[in-house]
């Protein structure tokens, strides 16, 4: 079937937005497609530092005619409706025929050439694309993320017919800026032109230019007895900044090694876009760099790579200049600074946070197993790096930094170690503080920053999140688990200078979301979160333990079953308090009882204590295995006793067996929350 080939030609797009708009023109040309009646078998987009490129496979030549019958509303109906019906319908009254006591109407859609719906599909997609920052020229009609070029828009190898911005769609594009032939080539289908543009220095897919360049940074490495720093964010990011990529390796002079590391990474990384190198077998830098450049130059690179070294080197140069003169100030001499430093109009200075966060870090130091003392000075000093010429020209190094320089003026090693740490973990492949001085400060920082927006209702919304509020509890959760500390919620949130009705239990429903999303990405159910919650444990160590078991649990048949028996014996009970007759007290062994109903009797008798006695030792898997022994009394109970019974002490004894056994069920989880 014929294909739809589709290249918008543009100046330089930014890496950072590329990933994101060959999703988004793959999402809106599905979408489109579907709404104007195409089917199609594939759709691929593709994205790189001038072009945006989309495949369509398998579309029709043409759309069929259709007719579609609508019903509206039923006869009588308001006027209003029968109106709002018709325009929706863009007909008029004499269109509606009366059937089955409704308003109907039958439309038809008339077929259309497809190449006449693709010229009306293209523009609605430009013009309503999503660029997180456009631009406009020329008339200024159309907002794209750099000025328009070129249009490439081909179907079954004949061009399509449209006009955007004064630019004419055609069956002609461009290859690389620099290399090769500078005339435009012409391409028709998707083969001829992705071999097109690779004859013309141009690699399409963004996967093989990631692949270029990390096989060939690597070989170059290796041939010098080097191991190349991986790094994927930067990888994706230069990926998107060459078409030809071609990896060179520069030199740097060694003396600049006696700098911190991450120093040199990330002036290599953030301003010039370098890859790191190390030495074989050594987890220190070597003092070389691998460059990618966009052409393949005649000297195989080396004038490139040496103009790449020099201006790294007047990087690394201020970067010293910083490093000599930030330490001729011990950090404590700058929390002054601090004070005019606004952190939040409603918040106060960086000074009143860093007393708020030294407070805090030594309350919860006992609770870590951290020596308070110390851990009120990493805390005092945390953010003392901010101030620093260093951190202000290398943003990302704070904290790593106020780490460096606590070293240097010979602090406990633990509070430097507390001070590089505490904002850890920045996101899921980093890694959570383990020492305890570091997570006593570390959870105060992020506890500190969520109480603090908490209280003054800045709380995340929808996909805004300015304050970073769900990275700081995800973070919190992580060091929680991964420390194993046994750290209630309610209990941490009472040691912030934050404390009025109701915030710590609107902190603590944040944290359950993000719990959710944390489980869920490890394979665990929503729904199981909601059941442990629902006891009001916030004990996160513990609430896990009792997910965990609960899952295991409820995968076998014991567990569906006795979860169908929990609902059953739910309903009934529910039922019966919305009457208000819901009996109290315990329930009794009646003489002459059904054999069923005694047995219930006796098996809450023995399974009861060993439930409590589990749940006390949170041996959550031996209490929920003492009430999967409920399960063949629970299921003889609900076949062969007839709960209400026309005899009154008769019905009330057995509904109160029944709140036995769901408060027996209640307190291993809320199985009224899970699903199933």
């Amino acid at each position: 079937m014929p294909q739809l080939l589709l290249e918008l030609f543009s100046e330089e797009i930014p890496a950072r937005m590329q990933s994101s708009a060959a999703r988004d023109l793959e999402r809106m040309a599905r979408e489109r497609l579907a709404a104007a009646d195409l089917s199609f078998e594939a759709v691929r987009a593709f994205a790189g530092p001038r072009r945006l490129t989309l495949v369509v496979d398998g579309l029709p030549a043409a759309r069929a005619d259709r007719v579609e019958e609508r019903r509206g509303p039923r006869l009588g109906a308001p006027e209003s409706a029968i109106e709002g019906f018709l325009r929706s319908a863009s007909v008029t009254r004499d269109a509606l025929v009366e059937r089955d006591g409704a308003y109907h109407i039958t439309l038809t859609r008339a077929g259309r050439a497809t190449p006449a719906l693709i010229a009306e599909i293209v523009p609605a997609i430009v013009s309503a694309f999503p660029w997180p920052k456009s631009m406009t020229w020329g008339s200024g009609a159309l907002r794209w993320v750099r000025p328009l070029r070129r249009i490439l828009c081909v179907f079954d190898r004949i061009v399509v017919p449209l006009e955007i911005e004064n630019v004419k769609s055609g069956d002609l594009s461009e290859g690389h800026r620099f290399m090769g032939v500078r005339e435009p080539f012409r391409a028709r289908d998707f083969i001829e032109y992705r071999e097109a543009l690779a004859g013309h220095f141009v690699v399409l897919d963004v996967e093989e230019r990631k692949r270029r360049i990390a096989d060939g940074a690597r070989s170059l490495c290796a041939a010098e007895g080097l191991i190349l720093a991986e790094d994927d964010g930067l990888l994706e990011e230069v990926a998107g900044m060459v078409e030809w990529p071609v990896p060179l390796l520069g030199s740097i002079d060694g003396a600049f090694l006696d700098l911190p590391p991450e120093v040199i990474r990330t002036s290599m990384r953030s301003h010039q876009r370098y890859f790191a190198v190390r030495g074989a077998g050594d987890a220190g830098l070597a003092p070389r760099f691998v460059a990618v450049a966009n052409i393949e130059a005649s000297d195989g690179g080396a004038l490139i790579a040496a103009g790449n070294a020099r201006v790294l080197s007047a990087r690394l140069q201020d970067a010293r200049f910083f490093w000599g003169e930030d330490r001729g100030r011990p950090l404590e001499s700058r929390l002054a600074d601090l004070a005019g430093v606004t952190f939040h109009a409603k918040l106060g200075t960086l000074r009143q946070r860093a007393k708020r966060i030294e407070a805090l870090a030594a309350a919860i130091a006992p609770i870590a197993g951290a020596d308070p003392e110390l851990a009120a000075r990493a805390g005092r000093l945390a953010k003392a790096d901010l101030t620093t010429a260093m951190v202000g020209e290398f943003p990302e190094l704070q904290g790593i930094m106020g780490g460096y320089y606590a070293g240097a003026e010979g602090l406990d090693p633990s509070i430097a170690q507390a001070i590089a740490d505490h904002y850890k973990p920045l996101g899921p492949s980093d890694a959570a503080p383990a020492a305890p001085v570091a997570i006593a400060v570390a959870l105060a920082d992020k506890l500190d920053t969520i109480a603090g927006f908490f209280s003054i209702g800045e709380k995340p919304t929808g996909s805004r999140d300015p304050f970073a509020l769900r990275r700081a509890a995800l973070g919190v959760i992580r060091i929680l688990l991964e420390s194993g500390l046994r750290a209630p919620l309610r209990q941490l949130m009472a040691q912030t200078e934050f404390r009025r009705p109701g915030l710590a239990d609107g902190v603590l429903a944040f944290f359950a979301d993000r719990l959710k999303i944390l489980l869920r990405e490890q394979g665990a159910r929503h729904d199981l979160v909601d059941a442990v919650f629902a006891l009001g444990d916030d004990d996160l160590v513990r609430v896990v333990a009792r997910i965990e078991a609960l899952a295991r649990f409820l995968d076998g048949d014991d567990g569906t079953n006795l979860l169908s028996g929990y609902k059953r014996a739910g309903n009934i009970l529910d039922a019966e308090a919305s009457k208000g007759s819901i009996p109290s007290g315990p329930p009794a062994r009646v003489p002459g009882a059904p054999g069923e109903e005694a047995a219930l009797f006796d098996a809450l008798a023995v399974a009861r204590p060993k439930v409590d006695a589990a749940l006390a030792a949170e041996d959550f898997g031996a209490a929920l295995s003492a009430l999967s022994a409920l399960r063949a009394p629970v299921d003889a109970f609900f076949d062969k006793v007839l709960v209400n019974s026309p005899i009154p002490a008769e019905r009330d004894n057995r509904l109160r067996l029944l709140g036995q056994v769901r408060e027996a069920m209640g307190g291993a989880a809320d199985f009224s929350l899970v699903s199933g």
